[in-house]
């Protein structure tokens, strides 16, 4: 069995939130058998500041930078989760 979880922005808008999160990741896993698979969103705001400084570095910004700019956010998020569900005891890549 494969569980996939996904949080948006605004549930790991902060450490102490994705700490919260952490947590119910970690009792799905205790609790289901199988892989359990988390999506994460950029934190909170991010995207939209991250458009905002695409915006004033380019009135037209290209597609393809854009994306790799945007990705910075799940980026960071990512690891910051990775982090929490480490702290945890959950081994998280």
């Amino acid at each position: 069995m494969r569980v996939v979880q996904k949080y948006g922005g605004s549930s790991v808008a902060a450490v102490r939130l994705m700490r919260g999160v952490a947590a119910r990741i970690a009792k799905t896993r205790h609790d289901t058998p199988g892989d359990v698979v988390v999506v994460v969103s950029a934190m909170g705001d991010d995207t939209d500041g991250l458009k905002d400084l695409a915006r004033r570095a380019s009135p037209k910004p290209r597609p393809r930078e854009l994306d790799l700019l945007l990705a910075t956010g799940e980026q960071k998020a990512v690891a910051l989760m990775a982090l929490s569900l480490q702290a945890r005891g959950v081994p998280a890549v």
